[in-house]
């Protein structure tokens, strides 16, 4: 199911909304972070429509999020270039997600420092093999389609990168598609745990770098590393890179480790 098909209970209107296709984003019990996030963000898009582009967002997956929500946006602060939205999912009348959202105007530059291109940069996604989709999540074979972004035989450690592109995105828009895309990967702890077990993302955090990015093909390299893993939970590092190896999205994410 198309991820517009998702999208279409969310009018803007606060109050309840069922999400008549969420079936098809279900990972477990609750919908998948990345349709979560966008089903918050695209609350906030429709409640104020006049909004400059997005810089950043910071998203809590507070509960598990099912068909039947209720959503609510409000604008916390609203300056001559920054407008700062808070937008909430909420499940059985309690918070599922609560997300915060800064919208911009750009401006004349002053600081120029464009982002570092990936380190082993594995190529365009044509010239890697395809990823096979048995150990992942049913949403990730029905909506992405994944290629392997690793050099094969090299030393990963707890890093997972791959290029990813939506089945059907239907013009999403390009910031719509960030949101969308950006918690695709597994954590990169999976690649340091000892023992088989859940995994459940805490938090996102990230900055759009590019909010106008249209990468070739709809391909994105998605990477996802952790920085310090211990106790039960990891730091992870999110980013994402166009097919050109310009970095369009930098994030940080707590993730639970169980097991």
């Amino acid at each position: 199911m198309t991820i517009a098909s998702l999208l279409e209970p969310v009018t803007g209107q606060p109050g309840p909304a069922r999400l008549a296709h969420a079936a098809d984003w279900m990972q477990g019990r609750t919908l998948y972070g990345g349709a979560s996030a966008l089903v918050a963000y695209t609350m906030a898009t429709r409640a104020f429509p006049d909004l400059p582009p997005l810089r950043a967002g910071q998203v809590a997956f507070v509960a598990p999020v099912g068909e039947e929500i209720e959503l609510h946006a409000e604008i916390v602060r609203q300056g001559r270039n920054v407008t700062q939205v808070r937008s909430e999912i909420l499940c059985e009348g309690r918070v599922a997600l609560s997300a915060f959202w800064l919208f911009g105007e750009g401006r004349e530059a002053n600081a120029v420092h464009p982002a570092a291109r990936p380190e082993d940069w594995p190529g365009p996604p044509e010239d890697n093999a395809d990823v096979s989709h048995s150990f992942a999540p049913a949403f990730v074979a029905k909506n992405f389609e994944l290629r392997h972004g690793q050099p094969k035989g090299s030393e990963r450690g707890a890093t997972v990168r791959r290029w990813a592109r939506l089945i059907e995105d239907h013009s999403l828009d390009p910031v719509s598609k960030l949101v969308l895309m950006g918690d695709v990967m597994p954590p990169g702890a999976m690649r340091a745990m000892q023992r088989v077990g859940p995994i459940s993302s805490i938090n996102w955090s990230f900055n759009v770098l590019d909010p106008g990015s249209r990468s070739q093909g709809g391909w994105y390299l998605a990477e996802n590393a952790s920085q310090h893993a211990d106790a039960g939970y990891s730091s992870e590092r999110l980013r994402m890179w166009d097919t050109e190896g310009r970095q369009v999205l930098d994030g940080l994410q707590c993730v639970a480790v169980f097991g």
